[in-house]
């Protein structure tokens, strides 16, 4: 089983953009569960996930096999203030549009029991603005009985018909074993 090791949380260009390796990243909503997700799916506690949010304040950059985990910065933190919040989304803006070498596809993790909110329809214009491949997350569906998360992944493909919508579960594991896959052949169909 391999796992994923920390190389690198970057602000700014840098030459890890550069380097041709393949990049899954992961954004979403700063209490969505980001961080645990990639934690789950990286198979050790590599990104720092805990009850406060806003923690990830850098695009990190973990290894995993001969790709690259990317735990972006999550957008809407409203005890971070205004100014916080525009320098994530300009930060969110700069890495989706950033020249790079290698793929690029983008996993969005939502909390399914919230649903798509505002700001996640923001990302979502931001991500089809700029042609990057994504799939939905659709996090924490052990909160939700059978019906409602059927009706929740209902709602989320009806909103955003274009993308793969992937139930998971750190608590339970579920789906975590297709989130990567999915992704990874996302990419290859663009």
């Amino acid at each position: 089983m391999q796992s994923a090791t920390f190389i690198k949380g970057i602000t700014g260009d840098d030459i890890i953009m550069r380097d041709g390796v393949k990049q899954v990243a992961f954004v979403g909503r700063s209490n969505a569960g980001k961080s645990t997700l990639l934690n789950s799916i990286a198979g050790a506690e590599v990104a720092r996930a805990g009850k406060k949010q806003g923690k990830t304040v850098e695009v990190n950059f973990f290894k995993y096999g001969k790709m690259y985990l990317v735990d972006l910065p999550g957008y809407g933190f409203a005890q971070g203030g205004l100014d916080h919040r525009e320098r994530t989304r300009d930060m969110i803006i700069w890495y989706l549009g950033a020249n790079r070498k290698g793929s690029l596809t983008v996993g969005l993790v939502l909390d399914t029991k919230v649903g798509i909110t505002d700001l996640d329809r923001d990302m979502i214009d931001m991500l089809r603005d700029q042609n990057v491949p994504f799939v939905v997350i659709a996090n924490k569906v052990d909160k939700l009985n059978q019906s409602e998360l059927s009706r929740a992944v209902k709602d989320i493909e009806h909103e955003v018909p274009e993308a793969i919508v992937l139930p998971h579960s750190a608590k339970t594991g579920k789906g975590k074993n297709g989130i990567l896959q999915a992704l990874l052949s996302e990419s290859r169909a663009q």
